[in-house]
């Protein structure tokens, strides 16, 4: 009654209610009167689908009680039980659901309607379960009786709503091989359905569907063992399961010799039911180890799958198995069980089935092959199941392994040799020398020549070739072994019609096509005797040879290839040289070579319309590479299709070989007498072939950058390595390939960007990784340079291609460079240091140690001590960031310092000294005044200053300082240098201040230049004092007090220049003492009283000078260091290691010297660590009183950092950076307690040691000091008004001090006119900061000691001057009616 169109029971029930008052007098008789009434009229049948649209109000019985009701008084009558009248009930229901409609057959899946019904009906059933009127087993004997079997996924739908569960169904059923059949015709139909477009909306039912079927025969059939607590199913659902994946894998299979007859809708469907194989669809459903087990049962049922094929044909047609022309249905099976196998689980799995069952050799093959593409890891893997087949074969004499071992042999090498090695090198491994199996005896030589003797007559031209040209090694007893099997190979050759008398110069014996044609063949040789012949102008000793011994060959096959007709070029070229050459030397026969120059005048007519046939005739294979590259990128992006990249790039080599040819220089005795020839200086590639490597180089960029966006390069995969190893395995690509990459590196350098440069350093390194398959490289250099007196490996080829002439090849090279180093450090990340070593082309780390230094100033002597943290991939691929800084960040890992030890990365002089004379002077990348500034290389320990006799002059002068004597005390004499120089400051004419102040900036920085271009030990003095020398630095240190330290722009340190050249000279300079050490531990004393800035710049600049130091001591005296310089080396060294590794810091000698270290250690390596956590670590292991002078001193350090933001920018110093980190540390002092204002008292007032750093500091620094201390003013305490009690004294002085600046209009900084200064305004208006201090003051007077008074009345006449408001307040409450407590606390600050 419920049918389309019509009102529910409850409908109409509602709307009888609605039109008249009930008649009956309870529920109960209403409940009667209605089963009598349906007990009439109502179908049983259609009752179970009365729940269409219905909706229980609050309240209201429901209609399923209803339902129950009128089954229970229906199945009383019938003397039934109600259960089984229900289950009876539904079955009807379910049957007539899936009666198919008469113009359509029913499928594996239901209408729309249909699925309608049958959840209508399901939602009824599991009411009645609820109420315990349904019987499971009843219904699945019900649906076994039913005239058809039910559709498969209305028995799905029962499944899924827990009714009744397919292995509960399939137990049940009466036959087992009518269920597999029903299961297996219905599984067909659904993946066929699958794939049908006109049902595209029931795509994802079908995979939920196939998902689910897919579980339930795990479990079923393969679970069982796995879990000890699940009841053991009947033997019968187990074999159900397990023969419906049988029957369906069957289908398969039997599809996978017919793929290219069969419909591609066909192959869909299969395709779709190898979902199954897909592992998500498991997870937390079946056990793992079932799911092994069933993915290990496949792979042997397909391994042993119709076993008719035998060896012979496995022999003959194993070339028509390789990955690229295999089934795509039998490669994605295969992939699919590695994915849970693993690959060594696989080989394990098919080695154990080539021992116990009879297999099908072409599934076993296709296997083999899709391993070692598939998976890297297969090569050696099957290397050692060779190698155990081998010992197997040998020690029981056994034919099955032999055969075993030659057939993976043979296929793994079909796949190229990027993925396993040639089918030749292998022969030769295993049995080209004595240690081979087959040499422990007579009998094992026997076995195998007889075992090669049956190949014989199954064998391909190309491995009987091999077998002779490089025969297993026999003792010469038995020579007679191996010539009875050379004759029978050549017998079977000629059989073939392969003639090994016209057999190729430089023939490739590890190709298994099949037989070139000696026309092919003679034009491959032509090509490699011009190659040869090119780079030695000789004719090569193969060609002369073939011209007396192989003389058939020679001229019936060779000279007609050399002497193909072609338009002659106006410049004679390589070929017209060579045929002259061989004319000249009677090799060519005069009437051949008559016919040869007619012929070719005849075509050249014909040229043109050739050539532009030839470029029709070559688009479409590069096209299809094109296409093929496009689809490498989309795979190599997705990291979750990063298994199918090796199958891709098998794909591309099949390209590549048909566009190319197959490759000739896999030979290995061709190879190492036939190295690439390379013109450097004008390299040139075939017309055919370069579209080809740009395509490739472009795809490996491309692909390279696009993952790098994503992951870094130790988390990309091996993708890109195996590219260029395929690559590397087309060894007629490698000319093109390394021509290519030298017009790019060596010609066109400067026309690279960023991308092209880290593609192609990225390039080289994998090139590099992959040497063992590129041959040796002979460069020629054209005119220039000689040929070299051997080749070259493909390591030692980049050095000809990276040279450093001028500043724009010098800074080319440095980001090649250090784009090829940062790649490989980060690829392989997790690799060893011998491993690295291998990878990393030593020329490319040299040529590091040369540029970096030159190129970056912060590198000059820089000993990585700790491990920098800086990530040298993000510098790299960062283009916001220099090439500079990059190449910083890479020299300061502390891996790639350990590099640098190696011996093959250690450059020589002799290295440096060639290419320091490659540079062309006019266009050198440093200045004359950078190249005498540019000292020692501390990582190999050898000058590195171009300027070659400047430094022997000082070496010749640091002689003649060993022989000179000076006689008499100089104690009153002046140094003339420095006297002259004081003089000619005095010498200024009358002008304004302002010209007079930079004429004097300008005189001293001429006599700063004048100062370091002097041999350093003429800044000091040598006097004999009684009976010894001692060294007098009083003139320089009054120069530098004087004039020198207040030129310098950091406020505490002179410039670096100037600082290495006073150490130098101190060190020449101690020569002529009797105890140098002593000497120079005395000057160094009393530069702590007498020249304070020194020593903070000698911290400044300590990463440069310690090297110079140290070298230049170690080469004057040979001795330890002195005490002095020792101790400021351990400053730095302990400053160094606080930071990095958090070592306590406790360097001895004064506060002030080793803040000054930590200060310029902080700025220099770690400015990230200014934080409170760097100043509270501290507090370990130093004492209080120690520990408040040096963080006193810090403090001062940072305020002339903040002042340096302020007058010279350029310094690289924050303002914001260097406030912040003076508040941490006035934060810190004021925690402890520590006084710090004494810091900006004048000297007058407290002349205690903590202010020589006042004395090292510049004057205009000093008279900047209250721009420092009222920009302090959010760290200033409430109690340091009380406190210190000439706190008031010292604010109120600095206050009129920065007003005498404004006023006099000098010094004070201005703010930026421009507006484009990062800091804010209130640090860059002298307005705002007089504003900002006098508002402190206001805030601070009520709120001091009265005793703060009393020493500020020499202040007040000058601040009344200045400020009147100000002055009458500090009277008002300077009386002492005033200065009393308040009440309330004031807000100051």
């Amino acid at each position: 009654m419920a049918g389309r169109g019509r009102r529910t029971w409850r409908d109409l029930l509602a709307g009888r209610a609605r039109k008249r008052k009930t008649t009956f007098g309870s529920e109960a008789e209403l409940r009667g009167a209605v089963l009598r009434l349906l007990d009439h009229h109502q179908s049983l049948n259609d009752l179970l689908l009365e729940v269409e649209g219905s909706v229980k109000p609050a309240g209201e019985a429901p209609s399923e009680s209803l339902i129950a009701s009128v089954l229970q008084e229906q199945a009383s009558r019938l003397g039934v039980p109600p259960a089984i009248l229900a289950a009876k009930i539904a079955t009807t229901n379910v049957e007539q659901i899936c009666q198919a409609s008469a113009s359509h057959s029913q499928g594996p899946l239901l209408s729309l309607d249909q699925r309608k019904r049958l959840l209508c009906l399901l939602q009824t059933v599991e009411d009645l379960l609820a109420n315990n009127v349904f019987c499971r087993s009843r219904f699945c004997q019900e649906l076994w009786r039913m005239k058809d079997p039910p559709v498969l996924e209305a028995v799905w739908h029962l499944h899924r709503g827990n009714i009744l569960g397919l292995g509960e169904l399939l137990e049940s059923s009466p036959a087992v091989p009518a269920v597999v059949e029903w299961l297996c015709s219905s599984l067909r139909g659904l993946c066929e359905l699958a794939e049908d477009v006109e049902l595209t909306g029931d795509v994802e039912l079908a995979g939920h569907l196939l998902s689910d079927l897919a579980i339930v025969f795990l479990q079923n059939g393969f679970q069982q063992n796995w879990e000890p607590g699940r009841r053991l199913e009947s033997k019968k659902i187990s074999s159900i399961c397990h023969a419906v994946l049988q029957r369906m894998l069957t289908w398969v299979l039997d599809a996978v010799g017919k793929e290219k007859q069969e419909d591609i809708s066909v192959l869909q469907a299969m395709k779709f039911w190898l979902n199954i194989f897909r592992v998500p669809v498991y997870q937390s459903a079946v056990h793992p180890d079932a799911v092994q087990q069933f993915f290990r049962h496949t792979l042997t049922e397909v391994l042993t799958y119709n076993p008719l094929l035998k060896v012979s044909d496995a022999i003959h047609m194993q070339k028509e198995w390789s990955f690229t022309r295999t089934s795509s249905l039998l490669t994605t099976l295969y992939r699919r069980l590695f994915v849970v196998l693993g690959v060594k689980e696989a080989v394990c799995q098919l080695q154990q089935v080539l021992e116990t069952h009879e297999v099908n050799w072409q599934h076993v093959l296709s296997c083999v092959s899709t391993l070692v593409v598939c998976q890297a890891e297969a090569e050696q893997l099957f290397k050692d199941l060779l190698s155990q087949l081998l010992l197997k074969a040998f020690e029981s004499y056994d034919m099955e392994n032999l055969i075993t071992a030659f057939l993976i042999a043979r296929q793994a090498a079909l796949e190229g040799p990027a993925v396993f090695m040639p089918y030749s090198e292998w022969f030769k491994t295993s049995f080209g020398n004595a240690g081979g199996q087959h040499g422990s005896s007579k009998k094992a030589l026997v076995f195998l020549f007889e075992f090669l003797s049956q190949l014989v007559p199954f064998e391909a031209a190309p491995y009987l070739k091999v077998h002779i040209m490089y025969p297993p090694f026999v003792p010469t007893k038995h020579r007679s072994l191996l010539l009875e099997y050379i004759t029978l190979a050549k017998t079977r050759l000629a059989d073939l019609k392969v003639a090994i008398e016209n057999m190729g110069l430089y023939e490739d014996l590890s190709s298994t096509d099949e037989p070139v044609q000696p026309q092919g063949q003679a034009l491959r040789d032509v090509e490699k005797a011009l190659q040869i012949f090119e780079s030695t102008r000789k004719i090569p000793t193969s060609v002369i040879e073939a011209s007396i011994f192989r003389r058939p060959y020679y001229t019936s096959w060779f000279l007609p290839a050399l002497l193909q007709p072609r338009v002659l070029p106006r410049t004679p070229d390589a070929r017209m040289a060579f045929i002259e050459a061989l004319k000249r030397a009677d090799k060519i026969p005069s009437n051949l070579f008559s016919t040869y120059t007619q012929a070719c005048r005849a075509l050249r007519e014909k040229t043109q319309d050739e050539s532009k046939a030839e470029s029709d005739h070559s688009k479409e294979p590069v096209e299809q590479l094109k296409a093929e590259l496009a689809e490498l990128k989309t795979l190599f992006v997705d990291q979750a299709k990063h298994k199918d990249v090796p199958a891709q790039i098998a794909v591309i080599s099949d390209r590549l070989t048909s566009i190319l040819g197959h490759s000739s220089d896999e030979n290995e005795a061709a190879t190492s007498n036939s190295p690439i020839q390379i013109d450097i200086s004008a390299p040139r590639l075939e017309p055919s072939h370069q579209p080809v490597v740009d395509l490739l180089l472009t795809s490996f960029c491309q692909n390279l950058i696009a993952a790098s966006h994503l992951n870094p390069p130790d988390r990309q995969g091996p993708c890109l390595s195996l590219l260029v190893k395929m690559m590397c395995g087309h060894r007629n690509l490698l000319p093109a390939l390394l021509g290519r990459l030298c017009q790019l590196i060596y010609h066109q350098a400067l026309s690279l960007n960023d991308a092209h440069i880290l593609g192609l350093a990225a390039f080289v390194i994998h090139l590099s990784e992959s040497r063992a398959l590129i041959p040796a490289v002979e460069a020629n250099f054209g005119i220039s340079q000689p040929v070299p007196g051997q080749a070259l490996s493909i390591l030692e080829y980049w050095n000809c291609l990276l040279v450093c002439r001028t500043q724009e090849s010098f800074v080319f090279c440095m980001r090649f460079c250090t784009a090829a180093a940062s790649y490989l450090m980060c690829k392989y990340s997790s690799s060893s240091r011998e491993d690295l070593s291998a990878l990393l082309p030593p020329g490319l780390v040299k040529k590091l140690q040369y540029l970096v230094p030159h190129l970056c100033l912060e590198a000059r002597g820089i000993l990585c001590q700790e491990a920098q943290t800086d990530p040298i991939w993000s510098c790299l691929s960062c283009p916001s960031l220099s090439s500079r800084r990059a190449s910083l960040s890479l020299w300061r890992q502390a891996r790639f310092q350990e590099l640098l030890k190696e011996k093959a990365f250690q450059l020589s002089f002799r290295e440096w000294l060639l290419w320091e004379l490659e540079v062309f002077p006019e266009k050198d990348v440093l200045s004359a005044s950078e190249r005498s500034d540019l000292g020692c290389c501390g990582q190999s320990k050898m000058w590195i200053n171009p300027d070659i006799l400047c430094r022997l002059q000082e070496l010749v002068l640091e002689l003649g300082c060993r022989q000179k004597f000076f006689a008499g005390c100089r104690d009153s004499q002046r140094h003339f240098l420095f006297k002259i120089l004081q003089e000619r400051l005095k010498d200024r004419k009358a002008g304004s201040a302002l010209g007079k102040e930079l004429w004097r900036q300008q005189e001293l920085l001429l006599h700063r230049r004048l100062l370091v271009g002097l041999p350093a030990s003429s800044l000091i003095m040598t006097c004999q004092k009684g009976r010894r020398t001692v060294l007098d630095c009083e003139d320089f240190f009054h120069f530098v007090n004087s004039e020198l330290k207040n030129s310098c722009s950091r406020g505490y340190a002179l410039p670096y220049d100037i600082t290495a050249h006073f150490f130098r000279g101190l060190l020449n300079a101690s020569l002529d003492c009797e105890e140098p050490a002593v000497v120079v531990n005395h000057v160094l004393a009393a530069c702590q009283s007498q020249c304070p800035i020194l020593l903070p710049s000698a911290a400044l600049w300590w990463p440069r000078l310690e090297p110079v130091i140290c070298s230049q001591w170690k080469r004057l005296f040979g001795a330890p260091l002195a005490e002095e310089l020792e101790r400021l080396r351990e400053q730095h060294s302990s400053a160094t290691s606080f930071l990095s590794s958090g070592a306590v810091f406790s360097p001895s000698g004064p506060p002030w010297i080793s803040a000054a270290f930590l200060h310029c250690t902080i700025h220099q390596e770690a400015p990230r660590r200014r934080e409170k956590a760097t100043l509270e670590r501290l507090g370990s292991g130093t004492e209080q009183a120690r520990l408040a002078k040096l963080l006193v001193s810090l403090l001062f350090l940072s305020l002339m950092d903040l002042v340096s933001a302020k007058i010279a920018p350029k310094e690289g110093v924050h303002f914001q950076t260097a406030l912040e980190w003076s508040l941490e540390i006035l934060q810190c002092l004021e925690d402890r307690s520590v006084s710090w204002p004494p810091l900006f008292h004048p000297a007058e007032r407290d002349p205690g040691k903590s202010h020589i750093l006042r004395r090292a500091a510049s004057e205009r620094h000093s008279r900047l000091l209250p721009l420092a201390f009222y920009s302090l003013t959010p760290g200033f305490h409430h109690e340091l008004l009380t406190r210190e009690q000439s706190f008031l004294y010292m604010a109120l002085d600095l206050y009129i001090q920065l007003l005498q600046l404004f006023v006099e209009g000098k010094d004070l900084p201005q703010p930026d006119q421009t507006a484009q200064s990062p800091e804010p305004t209130e640090h860059g208006d002298p307005l705002e900061v007089i504003s900002t201090a006098r508002r402190f003051l206001l805030g601070a007077i009520p709120r001091c000691h009265a005793q703060s008074f009393t020493s500020i009345q020499p202040l007040l006449a000058t601040c009344e001057k200045l400020d009147a408001e100000l002055a009458a307040t500090l009277v008002h409450f300077s009386r002492p009616s005033t200065a009393m407590e308040l009440d309330e606390e004031l807000i100051l600050f």
